[in-house]
């Protein structure tokens, strides 16, 4: 076996995920949208290791929607257009929604 053990340690469902009940608990916001059927576009922030790319494979593989995992620290333009046609479109119209809602941390040039 050779997968890491953090990889084989990550929750397989949103009912395993620890923390950010508010997001996911029985109240949660997250809950809420997933039950009304909808799944919105968002932008995860915070630090490393805080369970953001986790949550968000959680929530595709809930509302089986694709996703698509690259680092924004070892990725370029390429690797996007290359994960699929239409994620460089999405990753510039992401960008352009960073820059109105003012997330400077979050940019990542295009």
């Amino acid at each position: 076996m050779n997968t890491p053990l953090a990889e084989r340690m990550r929750p397989k469902s949103l009912d395993e995920y620890i923390g950010q009940e508010h997001l996911v608990g029985p109240s949660g916001a997250l809950t809420a949208i997933l039950k009304s059927g909808n799944l919105p576009s968002m932008i995860l922030w915070g630090p490393p290791g805080t369970g953001k790319t986790t949550l968000a494979r959680l929530l595709a593989t809930q509302k089986e929607r694709p996703f698509y995992q690259l680092s924004a620290i070892n990725s370029g333009v390429k690797d996007i257009g290359n994960a699929n046609p239409t994620a460089l479109v999405l990753a510039s119209n992401t960008f352009q929604a960073v820059n109105v809602l003012g997330f400077p941390e979050a940019r990542i040039p295009l």
